[in-house]
């Protein structure tokens, strides 16, 4: 392997480049706080005065308060023009029954002028030079000709997205985007669950994992990726408040204090990069504010699960703004082990998940900002728990005598799981005349360890031959698998650079550069049954990429839009790999395993939008992704091992929407048709063998793809509010080549081959499901002084295969799940408070979710039935 170049060397670099960037944001400050009068070119379209404004105040760094809903359903004036902030709020507001008032220098108030003196107690009071300015401005104001909405009528609220890096109105995004925030969040995360909550909640998307509460595994239309190694890619990307997360145990960390959740589908190669063939999740935390605020919300809940969570916000100066977030979530430990020998109850199950986010935002002027983030985790929890001889021969029931609470492991009382992740970031941007200029420095660092009996039972040592041997669901284990992985040591870098147009009128552009760098060390370990270390392997991987991408809009004729982009990308990867100890059957030692593969790509993307009506907007996009090449070292077993080595992928995708609003606002429904085909596809084949897991990666030559989405929510009236969302994914492997290895003791449909190798040609997808549905129900009276609320989430997937065997033991029946919360929540002077009771697989559904088939048809299930309740203050 070629020597790496020292840190120290590297570094001065980059630490150019932001000296260099710092010190033309500097003058620019200097220029911009010498200006007399801030100008700049506002473009408003013809959009509702509510979106109007919020847009407006967004571009002079401002936010917006509403008192009720008094801008819904007004229609905005379109304009555009060089104005100062009070000159383009004069105008929005002229003709209409409404004003504008500074609560403080960050916040302004819409309200009716005769409601001016009853602001409700929960604002703030306000400076006489406030109160002055507002006076001034009132007297612009005139009776409007505007009609609001019928009150007893709800219009739905704008969903705001920054899918093309701008923030933008969901309805104008020609990109498949699905949105989580509000009550569907509160919903499905009340439980304490991981990120996996999400699966299946919105079209398309489905998550699952085989290594407990860290190492998540997205699947996007169907792509995704079963690879279990940590320097494992995925093809599904995850970019958490604007830096990617790239290594598969940092893409556990745990959704909390979160502004919205945006699901892109689809190739977003152009601006985000690499492995995003699929497409991407987007997190956005809450950001610090100038005025305090806050919550505090805690819950608790079946198993002894406590969740706790709290957020508290607010200036410490007028230029300097601070956010400080906290999780806690802890399960007591619930599974009991009956292995004869080693009964022991409550040993497995539990977890303690703690997290931090601290936030501080610099705003010493109008024109620029600095947010610094600092995040951390620390999870001490249990590995997943395989659940031997759980599955009935011949099909994928579960054995006569399955119990959640109960399993049949030695080497449970050696299970355990640590995750420590710290990490940070530093976005500045400068809000010029003409250009947007954003910085976005981001580190992340992970350390852990994860040991489990992955064959999930155990071995009577004292038969000659246990293979015979009956045990309490099935046939015990031929031999034992316990193992181990860690990552010792592991250091992210990121940095991005991009300048962006500010709506300069019928052209738009972004344009940018990214580097990446990360250095990661791995450990597996295998035991043998009295727990001592068997075989150790180490891994020690580098990987650094850049790229260059820009992207640009035109506006055809006031209906017709072109958005386009490119990206060059880089990516090269030094690895190394070596068997340090083997006292196993094989007894072997190998000299060290070297790989550098290196790639480069083209992605792109074109689209063409068209507003059918200032309601109905008709998109197409095509595009181009693709993923990077990856290294599979698993050499720790064996007596010929090899490395696995996959090549790029390619994916080349169109679909065709429309996005709507309707009935007045009180719908939207979005839906869009797609079709892919990718070339070289990344795969994870697995197999069995003597004393361990035989796994490879390959590539399939071809995989196509197509099928559907809908996104729909309807106010049926003010106090009922449901949504649905569905999806059809349609995936075939088209590769008379590959044949892997089989399952000896699985019934396996697929073709066999005169070597005994079985092929993949016509199957469908690993874990895609056809079919993904969500429902949502949400109905609220008000009682007393407050408000009673009653909401349900289910949620649908159809059958998948675990692998690329297609066996009948494999294999997930559909899935239903479903939700309720009923709550009240009311207001006690400026603070509001909610109380509530919730249920998670209400219908304690019983389903197969994973299986293993090293040396038996060992088992997954989900979670059980949950209940618990929640208290919760906002100030």
């Amino acid at each position: 392997m070629k020597k790496q170049a020292p840190m120290w060397k590297k570094k001065p670099i980059l630490l150019s480049i932001l000296l260099s960037f710092t010190g033309n944001l500097t003058v620019a400050m200097e220029a911009s706080a010498q200006a007399p009068e801030n100008q700049i070119t506002v473009k408003v379209e013809a959009v509702t005065l509510d979106d109007a404004l919020q847009s407006v105040a967004k571009q002079f760094g401002k936010q917006i308060v509403f008192f009720s809903d008094i801008a819904k359903g007004i229609k905005a004036q379109p304009f555009i023009g060089l104005h100062t902030e009070q000159e383009a709020l004069n105008i929005l507001l002229k003709n209409t029954e409404l004003q504008f008032r500074y609560i403080n220098d960050k916040t302004i108030a819409i309200e009716k002028i005769e409601s001016k003196k009853n602001l409700k107690a929960s604002v703030k009071p306000f400076s006489s030079e406030q109160q002055n300015a507002s006076d001034e401005n009132s007297e612009n104001v005139s009776t409007s000709n505007n009609q609001n909405v019928n009150a007893n009528k709800k219009v739905l609220e704008k969903i705001i997205v920054t899918a093309q890096r701008r923030t933008q109105n969901l309805q104008e995004v020609p990109i498949s985007v699905s949105v989580i925030k509000g009550d569907l969040l509160d919903s499905i995360s009340a439980n304490g669950g991981d990120i996996r909550f999400m699966s299946a909640r919105i079209p398309s998307l489905k998550i699952e994992s085989s290594f407990g509460r860290s190492f998540p595994r997205f699947y996007m239309r169907g792509l995704g990726n079963q690879d279990f190694d940590l320097n494992a890619s995925q093809p599904v990307s995850l970019i958490y408040d604007g830096v990617v997360q790239e290594n598969p145990i940092l893409k556990g960390f745990p959704v909390f204090d979160v502004e919205s959740i945006e699901a892109l589908r689809g190739p977003q190669g152009t601006l985000f990069g690499r492995n995003t063939p699929a497409g991407l999740v987007k997190f956005t935390s809450k950001r610090p504010t100038q005025d305090f605020e806050g919550y505090f919300t805690t819950s608790i809940g079946s198993l002894n699960t406590w969740s706790t969570q709290a957020a508290i916000s607010g200036g410490i100066t007028d230029t300097v703004s601070v956010r400080l977030s906290l999780l806690n979530q802890t399960r007591d430990d619930w599974i009991d082990t009956k292995a004869p020998g080693f009964e022991q109850k409550n040993i497995l199950g539990g977890y303690e998940d703690r997290a931090v986010k601290f936030q501080v935002l610099y705003e010493p002027t109008e024109n620029f900002s600095a947010l610094l983030n600092y995040h951390a985790r620390d999870l001490d929890g249990t590995p997943t728990v395989f659940r031997a001889s759980a599955i009935k021969p011949g099909t994928n029931d579960f054995q006569a005598g399955f119990d959640r609470d109960v399993i049949y492991h030695d080497a449970a009382q050696r299970a355990t799981q640590t995750v420590k992740v710290d990490g940070g970031s530093l976005k500045m941007e400068y809000v010029g005349t003409d250009h947007t200029y954003t910085s976005v420095t981001g580190y992340e660092s992970v350390e852990m360890f994860s040991r489990a009996d992955v064959d999930g039972g155990y071995r009577v040592s004292s038969f000659g031959d246990p293979s015979g041997y009956m045990g309490e669901l099935g046939t015990v284990p031929r031999f034992s698998v316990e193992s181990a992985d860690g990552i010792p040591d592991h250091s992210q870098i990121t940095q991005e650079f991009r300048l962006a147009s500010n709506e300069l009128g019928q052209f738009d552009y972004q344009a940018g550069f990214f580097l990446y760098a990360e250095d990661l060390d791995i450990d597996t370990l295998q035991y043998n049954e009295d727990g001592n270390i068997k075989r150790y392997l180490t891994q020690k991987q580098k990987t650094d990429a850049w790229a260059l991408f820009a992207s640009g809009d035109y506006d055809l004729t006031e209906e017709v839009k072109i958005t386009g982009g490119i990206r060059y990308s880089k990516d090269k990867k030094d690895y190394v790999a070596q068997r340090i100890v083997s006292t196993g059957s094989d007894g072997l030692f190998f000299d060290p395993f070297y790989a550098n593969p290196e790639d480069s790509a083209v992605s792109w993307d074109l689209s063409a939008s068209y507003k059918y009506t200032n309601d109905i907007n008709l998109y197409t996009r095509m595009s181009k992704g693709f993923r990077a090449p990856s290294i599979q070292g698993r050499i720790v077993s064996g007596n010929n091992p090899t490395l696995s080595i996959a090549d790029s992928e390619t994916i080349h995708s169109i679909e065709v929407g429309t996005k709507s609003d309707l009935l007045d606002g009180a719908a939207r429904v979005n839906f869009d048709v797609f079709y892919f085909q990718m070339n070289d596809q990344q795969m994870t084949a697995q197999s069995s063998f003597d004393e361990g897991a035989a796994k490879e990666l390959l590539n399939l030559d071809k995989t196509v793809g197509y099928g559907f989405e809908v996104d729909t929510e309807y106010a049926v009236t003010a106090d009922l509010l449901v949504s649905l969302g569905l999806s059809y994914n349609n995936t075939e492997i088209k590769d008379s080549q590959v044949a892997i290895s089989t399952c000896d003791f699985c019934i396996v449909r697929n073709t066999v081959n005169e070597d005994g190798l079985i092929g993949v040609d016509g199957l469908s997808l690993p874990r895609a499901p056809e079919w993904i549905g969500n429902f949502t129900l949400r109905y609220s009276k008000p009682l007393g002084d407050g408000e009673f609320y009653v909401y349900t989430d289910w949620s649908y997937a159809s059958s998948v295969q675990f692998s690329l065997i297609d066996a009948v033991e494999m294999k997930q029946d559909p899935y239903l799940e479903g939700g309720i919360r009923a709550g009240y929540n009311w207001y006690v002077n400026e603070y509001k408070l909610e109380v509530a009771a919730f249920g998670r697989n209400i219908t304690d559904e019983r389903s197969l979710i994973g299986g293993l088939t090293i040396n038996n048809l060992a088992g997954i299930v989900n979670d059980g039935r949950f209940w618990g309740a929640e208290f919760k203050i906002n100030f």
